[in-house]
This record gives C-alpha cells, structure tokens and sequence, in this order.
C-alpha cells in the first residue's frame, strides 16, 4: 500500500508540475508525440471540469429543443423549392437515432408549423419567431465555442445571419449529393465484375462510413464555429475523438434501449422525452469536449510552466521583464527585424504565456508598441520612445506606477505620511539606476 500511493503521488505531481516543465525541443520525436498527447487530455479533461461544459450542454440541449421544429421546418421548406423533399424528410427522420416513436410526432409539429406560416398576420410572426429560434441556437453554441478558446467577441450580427442561414441552405444540397452518390457507387459496383471481390470491402467500408463522416462533420464545426483561427490539424485531431466517441454512443444508446424499456413502464409514451433530452444532453457534451481538445492541442506551448509562472516571485518577473525588454531593445538598435512574442519564445526558450504577459504589460506602460507584420501576420513589437531614454530606473518606474493608486488618500494621517516615506525610499534605491539604460546592461 506504501508503494502505491507513493507511486500515486508521483504520477499525481508528474501530472501537476513535471510534464509541463519539460519542452519539445528536449524530447525525441516518439516522446513529443506521447507527451502532446497526455498534455492534451490533461488540458481537455480540466478544461471539461474547470469550465462547467456539463451546464454549456444543458443550455445548448435546451437551445435546440426550441430550435428543433422550426430549423426542420426551414429545411424542408428549401427542399421543397428544390423538389426534394421525399429525400430531405426521409434523411432527417434518420437522425432521430434511437426516437422512433418520436419521429411522426416531431414531423407531424413540422408539418403544423409550415401549414400555420403559409399565409394571413401570422406569416410575419412565424417567420420572426422561425429566424430568432434558429439564430439563437447558432449563437449559443459559437458563444460556447467562443467561451473554450477565450475569444471574448463573437461574429458581427450580419456575419452570425449569412453564415448561419447559407449552412442551412446548403443542407438539403449536401443530402441530396450524399445520397446520389451512395446510389451510383451501390449502382456501378453491382453491375462490375469486381463485384463478388470487392463485396467484403464495401461491406466493411459502408459500416466504416458514418466513423468517417463524423469525422468530417465534427472536424468542420471545430473550424468554422470559434471565432478564431483553427488550424486544420487540430481540429481533426478534435473531429476524429469526438466523431468516433459520437458513434460508438449511437451504438450503445441504440442497443441498450433493451435495458432503457423499465422507462417505458413508469412513463409510459412520454418516456421518449426524457431520453431524447439524456441523448441530446450526452451529444452535447461529446461536442464540447471535442472543441477542448482542438483548443488544448493548439495552444500547449501556451501551458508550459503553468504552476512555475502562477507562483513565480515579483523579483523573478521584474528580472524576465528586463531581459524581454534588453532583447526587443538590442534588436531595434541592431536595425533587425522586429521580433513577435512566438519569436521571442522559440529563440531564447521562454515559455509563450510569461512572453505575452510581459509584452502585453510593455505596451500597456507605453515602453513598446505593436506593429502589425504584413509578411508573417503576425503582431511584432518594437520601442514606444527613443531607446537612449529607457534607463532601468523608467521601466520599472512605469511598471510599478501602472495603474490605480493613492486612491485611499484623506483616508488617514498615518496612511499618507507613510506613502510619501515610501516614495523617499524608493526614490534612494532607484538613483543607482538612473543612468543605466537597458541596451546597455
């Protein structure tokens, strides 16, 4: 047992401190690619907990509940024009996995809502209501988006409408070329005399084909939906988890109705409904996961020395401070090409979340400014002042100034007398450095 939890303890404390103490560059390529991924789910699974997905999914389920009849209805109502609407209906009946006796019953709202917005006063309140349902699904699932890759604004409203509305148009398109082309692939193969050798094949590939087609569904919402720039690789490492865990839970939801029929028994017909929301509640919640992992795997580095840099000492961030600073400062004067803070991370092996801290810190006291890279796209940063004014003594006289003080003055005799001694000491210690200029250290 003491072997145990002192092995336990280990693992615990590799977890928290160790694994993020040590960087890529350090590790062979096996290695790198064993640790992303154990940093990986450790950031998805905190993430998952951290941020309260479990509640995230219980406001999209109820979103989509509300959203359900008229986002069909919108469908059907497009297929219609195309005069596909057989086809439409036939493959959104399909996606009630496991709701069979909530099929006509959801149809058959879709139908009453179509019949009710055809003409007279209500055509203009059903059509508001029909927009505003379907716009408020969409915008909560960016704003959940949004909310794991800490992007605090969301697409313009106009942006929001298109978007959303053409991917609705786009549907009734996508099923019906889905289709068509299953039909010619099942047509041509049939009439081929590589039928009877390649019948296992296909019979292995058509059962491999709704794997493949979450992929593709789940890695495109990893890149479309945040309101940020999602590089393709992460989102379908996102795409193939959450689509594979989405399928392998339509098949143990499907065939464990069975051991789900003692609802039936208590609830009678209206056990439907508890179980379509525990499905949409657990799909829900696949999602969001999926949209941790794509956020985690792209923004690792921005973990490194998570615990060390929380609880690191003002005297050692004044320290890395200065060092950003000398180097911004030695490149300006060098007439070399302004560094980005991934630059500065790479080269000199500082982990990218204390680097941006800090620049975003020097550009806020006006030591540095942004400028926008047309090459790279990339934000660089260069001196806000001449570089022969930046003494030791100014930078971390700004730093030190920045932000609200003396505010509690009036407040207390003691407390101000006790400020302006302060200040005499302080103003004793800096005089060393009134005349070192950081380029020159």
């Amino acid at each position: 047992m003491t072997k145990f939890t002192a092995f336990f303890n280990r693992m615990l404390k590799f977890i928290q401190f160790d694994i993020w103490r040590i960087t890529e560059n350090e590790l062979s390529r096996t290695r790198r690619i064993t640790y992303r991924f154990l940093k990986t789910m450790i950031l998805a699974v905190r993430g998952f907990i951290d941020e309260d997905l479990n509640v995230k999914a219980s406001a999209l389920t109820y979103s989509i509940l509300f959203a359900m009849i008229p986002t069909f209805a919108m469908i059907i109502a497009i297929a219609k024009g195309f005069g596909i609407e057989k086809l439409i209906r036939s493959s959104l009946q399909g996606t009630f996995f496991g709701q069979e006796d909530l099929i006509p019953q959801v149809m058959g709202f879709v139908e009453r809502y179509l019949e009710t917005t055809q003409g007279g006063l209500f055509i203009g309140i059903g059509l508001a209501v029909l927009f505003y349902s379907v716009m408020n699904f969409f915008m909560q699932v960016e704003s959940a988006f949004n909310g794991i890759w800490k992007v605090k604004k969301s697409r313009s409203l106009i942006r929001q409408f298109t978007t959303y509305f053409s991917t609705i148009l786009i549907i009734p398109v996508l099923i019906v070329l889905s289709s068509g082309l299953s039909i010619f692939i099942n047509t041509a193969i049939a009439q081929s005399f590589l039928y009877d050798v390649l019948n296992p094949a296909l019979r292995f590939g058509f059962k491999f084909a709704p794997y493949v087609i979450n992929w593709i569904v789940f890695t495109i919402l990893y890149l479309i939906i945040p309101n940020t720039k999602v590089r393709f690789a992460n989102a379908l490492i996102a795409g193939v988890v959450a689509g594979t865990a989405f399928q392998l839970f339509q098949f143990l939801y499907i065939h464990g109705q069975v051991y789900l029929s003692r609802y039936n028994v208590v609830y009678g017909s209206f056990a439907a409904i508890p179980l379509l929301l525990l499905w949409l509640q657990i799909s829900f919640l696949i999602v969001l996961l999926g949209a941790e992992i794509s956020y985690a795997s792209q923004n690792i580095q921005d973990f490194e020395f998570e615990l060390d840099v929380k609880n690191m000492s003002t005297r050692y961030k004044n320290f890395l401070t200065l060092f950003v600073t000398y180097i911004v400062i030695k490149q300006f004067e060098n007439q070399k090409p302004p560094l980005s803070s991934t630059d500065i991370s790479e080269n000199f092996k500082l982990p990218i979340r204390i680097v941006n801290q800090i620049l975003t810190k020097l550009v806020d006291v006006s030591i540095f400014i942004e400028v926008f890279n047309e090459e790279s796209k990339l934000k660089t940063f260069q001196p806000a002042i001449d570089i022969n004014q930046i003494t030791v003594n100014l930078l971390y006289n700004k730093l030190d100034s920045h932000g609200s003080e003396f505010f509690l003055s009036n407040k207390n005799e003691l407390l101000d007398s006790f400020w302006q001694k302060s200040l005499e000491i302080k103003k004793r210690s800096d005089e060393s450095m009134e005349q070192i200029l950081v380029k020159d250290i």
